[in-house]
């Protein structure tokens, strides 16, 4: 095994360090894991940026990442789950499995909740890592460490859906083409969505929607008025209003387009973080009776991400744009950040790329 450990720290705003570290010791419940991929997410870009999402604040140097795929190099003497040399997923966050949330299956709102690249808790992109056996996922043979690290931004679209409570003959809209835009798209129409519209900015990222079974797009216009774009979606579907919507942008005018075009008595998803305060017509929604709901993570939803990939049900790959190796750990920051070459889904190789995948990838 290798003594070096090189690992992505960021020390604040805008200062991502690669340095070598010790390879962790593990507890009697966790795995040491020789990590393989390691996708970026917004909030890692986020935390680079600005140094806090929310209420989570970078105070102290922090390893980054948190989509994550590897394979198990030793065992504690408690795990009965996995064996050396499996090839597994990295569910990131572990709650203490004790509190009435965990106990009622919330554990994502666990307080005691340990989330890989969420201040003050450490992610894994590096090459060796500690984590605990059941947040681990044994891979079947014919899936790749992409798409394991992939299953995270997947869980986050199942559990939206399920919020949202999609089901067959929705008409669903979707605020945001972003990756997560793009799970949420995958799954509400695995889970039965009539027909599904997605909006964006670009028209890039449209396109690729359209390729994992969006039934419309709509390309929006800075210049375009919330009235407008309402009756755009409206026009789109048939001049019939979506009955779910979920908003994986975050942004206010988002919040506030996806209430305005919800049909009344439907509900309305929030999955992505904006500012604190928005201005909202709540009013509207509440003659309308329009549910509001959140999402926050996921929880139990692995196992069900996990399955859409490996009966082949949906093709998450199409979502990777770019490869980097953990030793190019800057350009693969930039490139998402900046979203060049239209990126959706930088992935980081912490081992030589397809070292660990099945044969013939």
């Amino acid at each position: 095994m290798a003594s070096n450990n090189l690992t992505a720290v960021l020390y604040g705003v805008e200062d991502l360090r690669l340095e070598n570290q010790e390879i962790p010791e593990i507890k009697d419940d966790e795995v040491l894991i020789e990590m393989d991929c390691v996708g970026i997410c917004g909030s890692d870009v986020h935390y680079l940026v600005h140094g806090r999402i929310g209420d989570f604040i970078l105070k102290d140097k922090m390893i980054i990442g948190h989509e994550s795929s590897g394979v198990v190099r030793k065992l504690g003497k408690n795990v009965k789950n996995l064996q050396v040399n499996d090839r597994v997923a990295i569910e990131p966050g572990v709650a203490c499995r004790l509190c009435d949330y965990c106990k009622t299956g919330k554990y994502n709102l666990c307080p005691e909740m340990k989330f890989c690249a969420t201040p003050p808790y450490d992610g894994n992109l590096r090459k060796f890592y500690a984590h605990a056996a059941d947040f681990c996922f044994k891979l079947p043979d014919h899936v790749t460490m992409e798409e394991a690290a992939l299953l995270e931004p997947l869980s986050v679209g199942v559990h939206a859906c399920r919020r949202a409570q999609v089901s067959l003959g929705d008409n669903l809209l979707i605020l945001g083409s972003g990756p997560i835009g793009l799970v949420t798209l995958i799954c509400a129409k695995e889970m039965g969505a009539s027909k599904v519209i997605i909006t964006d900015l670009l028209q890039s990222r449209l396109d690729v929607a359209k390729e994992l079974g969006a039934d419309y797009t709509l390309l929006v216009n800075k210049n375009d008025t919330e009235k407008e774009l309402v009756k755009k979606i409206h026009n789109l579907l048939g001049n019939v209003a979506p009955n779910k919507s979920i908003d994986c942008s975050g942004f206010e005018a988002t919040n506030r387009l996806g209430l305005a075009a919800t049909a009344s008595g439907g509900c309305f998803v929030i999955v992505g973080c904006g500012p604190p305060e928005v201005k909202l017509e709540l009013m509207s929604a509440l003659t309308c009776e329009v549910d509001i709901r959140g999402v926050f993570r996921y929880a139990n939803d692995y196992q069900a991400a996990l399955a859409l990939v490996a009966t082949g049900k949906v093709n998450v790959k199409k979502l990777i744009t770019h490869h980097f190796d953990i030793t190019e750990t800057l350009d693969a920051f930039d490139t998402s950040r900046y979203g060049k070459e239209n990126a959706i889904k930088v992935m980081i190789h912490c081992q030589p790329r397809n070292k660990n995948n099945p044969k013939p990838f």
